[in-house]
């Protein structure tokens, strides 16, 4: 009998604003779909936040025993710089000011992509679409929608028409906001624009002279809005109706809001049962951004190689901090945070090195059965992997009190301790065994410290010769210092 028959699982839907109990539309069968990067630049660290929380709940489902089909795109044409459907294309902008093709874009960043997250350990979805290969289907979905009288054309440009929408449907009813409220706030139109209402939205836009990515479409040469590709694409794989939708907390509106009402307004029907959104991570206690400075990406964050963080952070200790925190839950990076994560990772896996070797005993002081259904309890509470790993460290603890002789369990017990711990460890958060003890860089990066100190402590001697030495040695060595207000960083060339 499969797990999901015996485990009540909830899950925080967005659309009713509740934890609820988790009923798939097919018994056994679960189809989820999470809104995937816009390939124009290096994977933004939020993001990999984001897909982490979605790789679990995938880890999770499929250990419950659903056979789930995830689906999640690659946004490789029409998203336009900003919501109002003004500028340029973002991975049109990145080719024309590198003086290179889009696919090239689309390439390279979509290689970084599955590079990053397969340096932290990301089970593939099930389909992987991109936007430009689901160009057919798209021009089906619009034209459903104008014979639906939802959307207009104007110019050889298409756009959904958001007031005649909620004159038999709700407009906002994911986000909670109301049309009333988003007219109150919006500016009149500048006379510029091609739409009824600031409100509406492109679901095809008329490619300029200048726009390279251009399709033909009964109404003009052009490309598709970013909010119908990922209706296409989710509907195409996981029918009108699906269990799970899924993405960053950003996107909830108007992404989101805008593809219930595409999807109404084209087939009559709510897209999707369970709408879960991600939030953000921020850094050092503030939003992550590039113009302020305030930004790490995934590769500095590994390397070591910037000046925020002290040092470099294996992918797995990245993971087991990200996972401390609850998916709906901000999360602040900083360097104290990981550094503490660090410590609880190795101490979680000395504990797992620990667990073959345990004596067992006729009977045992810890209750394993009960204290397994308490893991499961944690991931059914709507995925709450800090309360899971806290109830790992209950293991943890036991382990080592067995290990000193002061507790007791069974052959039976042990078995299943190690089969519940690897199952959560390693299955369900993902996280890969890096011993400390066989971790060269850990080893690598405490020397180093030492040697920092004691060059700090000879130049507060003034014996500069030693720590101009132990600055040259290491370059030798191929370890540069880099030495700032905050104090003494490395890297390795």
């Amino acid at each position: 009998m499969s797990l999901y028959n015996t485990q009540k699982l909830k899950i925080y839907n967005t659309l009713t604003g509740e934890k609820d109990v988790f009923q798939p539309i097919t018994e056994g069968h679960v189809g989820m779909y999470v809104c995937g990067p816009t390939v124009y630049s290096n994977v933004h660290l939020g993001n990999v936040r984001t897909f982490m929380s979605f790789d679990m709940i995938f880890r999770y489902l499929k250990h419950l025993g659903y056979k789930v089909r995830y689906v999640r795109n690659i946004t490789d044409a029409g998203h336009l710089e900003n919501d109002a459907d003004v500028g340029e294309d973002k991975i049109t902008k990145k080719a024309r000011l590198e003086a290179i093709e889009p696919m090239e874009i689309v390439q390279r960043y979509t290689v970084d992509f599955h590079n990053v997250l397969n340096t932290f350990n990301f089970l593939p979805p099930s389909i992987e679409p991109t936007a430009t290969g689901h160009i057919i289907e798209q021009i089906g979905l619009i034209q459903d929608i104008i014979d639906n009288g939802f959307a207009y054309i104007v110019n050889g440009s298409v756009y959904f028409d958001v007031h005649k929408y909620n004159e038999s449907n709700e407009y906002g009813i994911l986000s909670k906001r109301k049309l009333e409220d988003l007219i109150h706030n919006t500016r009149a139109l500048d006379g510029q624009s091609d739409k009824k209402n600031p409100q509406d939205f492109a679901l095809w836009k008329k490619a300029e002279p200048s726009h390279i990515m251009r399709w033909p479409s009964p109404w003009s040469d052009g490309f598709p809005g970013w909010h119908l590709e990922c209706t296409a694409m989710s509907t195409k794989y996981l029918g009108d109706y699906f269990d799970i939708h899924g993405g960053g907390m950003d996107l909830k509106f108007p992404h989101h809001e805008c593809e219930i009402a595409q999807n109404q307004a084209a087939k009559g029907q709510a897209p999707v049962k369970y709408w879960m959104h991600a939030n953000m991570l921020e850094l050092n206690g503030a939003r992550m951004s590039k113009a302020t400075g305030n930004y790490i990406n995934p590769a500095e964050l590994l390397s070591g190689e910037n000046d925020i963080m002290s040092k470099a952070y294996n992918p797995s200790v990245i993971r087991f901090f990200m996972m401390q925190a609850s998916y709906r839950s901000i999360l602040d990076l900083t360097d104290a945070g990981l550094a503490a994560a660090e410590k609880g990772f190795h101490k979680l896996m000395d504990a797992i090195s620990l667990i073959d070797n345990l004596k067992t005993s006729s009977s045992s002081s810890f209750n394993v059965a009960e204290w397994k259904q308490k893991c499961y309890n944690a991931m059914n509470d709507d995925f709450n992997t800090p309360i899971l790993i806290a109830t790992l460290f209950e293991a943890v603890k036991i382990i080592n009190l067995v290990k000193d002789g002061k507790a007791t369990i069974t052959a039976e017990d042990l078995v299943s301790l190690k089969e519940t711990i690897y199952t959560f460890v390693f299955d369900v958060l993902g996280l890969v065994n890096i011993s400390k003890e066989n971790s060269r860089s850990d080893k690598l990066a405490s020397a180093v410290e030492i040697l920092i100190n004691l060059r700090k402590e000879a130049r507060l001697n003034k014996d500069f010769a030693l720590s101009d030495k132990i600055r040259d040695e290491l370059a030798e060595a191929g370890i540069q210092l880099n030495d700032s207000r905050e104090g003494t960083t490395f890297t390795t060339n």
